[in-house]
């Protein structure tokens, strides 16, 4: 990871949905998010899409409701394991929504956003968990994260990723 927050082997999207992060804030979470699009549909460009404001209303009804959404995220990590960055970590992404954690809201502000391509209905694939896990020890050595949490945690009843399928402990074992 770069002094200007960019992940050199990563490819690079440019994201508009981001903006700074308030002064003298410290990055010190990561948070683990899982998106498809269409929903339970793997390896299309509908993520990116959403993450550039270029998704297209008709190209599926799914998306009809949810094309004027202004979101994104630092990272996200497709079924094979290749990485993509929309935002530099420097920069505040639009990823975790009304959030609290640690007594603190807007968790914004403060915290890195990672998708992994999946769902709550299904496991993830075996590539993402190694790239995930070398992401997190690249972000580590640039920002001083003390927590990683799900969106689940961070907005509770309000989201659910990444859901009962992903494997908290086998992250932890890879982290070690």
């Amino acid at each position: 990871m770069d002094a200007e927050g960019f992940l050199p082997d990563a490819r690079f999207v440019a994201s508009p949905n981001f903006d700074a992060r308030p002064a003298g804030c410290t990055i010190d979470l990561i948070v683990i998010h899982a998106i498809s699009l269409p929903p339970e549909c793997f390896g299309g460009p509908g993520v990116e899409q959403l993450f550039t404001n270029c998704l297209d209303p008709l190209a599926h009804p799914y998306y009809a409701g949810i094309h004027h959404l202004r979101v994104s995220s630092h990272f996200l990590i497709r079924r094979d394991g290749c990485i993509e960055q929309f935002v530099p970590t420097i920069q505040r992404a639009w990823h975790a929504g009304v959030s609290s954690w640690g007594g603190r809201e807007r968790c914004n502000d403060f915290s890195i956003g990672i998708e992994l391509e999946g769902s709550d209905t299904q496991p993830f694939d075996a590539a993402q968990y190694p790239a995930l896990a070398e992401l997190i020890r690249a972000i580590v050595r640039r920002h001083p994260i003390s927590d990683i949490a799900g969106h689940c945690d961070i907005a509770p009843g309000r989201k659910t990723d990444p859901g009962p399928f992903f494997d908290w402990p086998l992250l932890a074992t890879l982290l070690r």
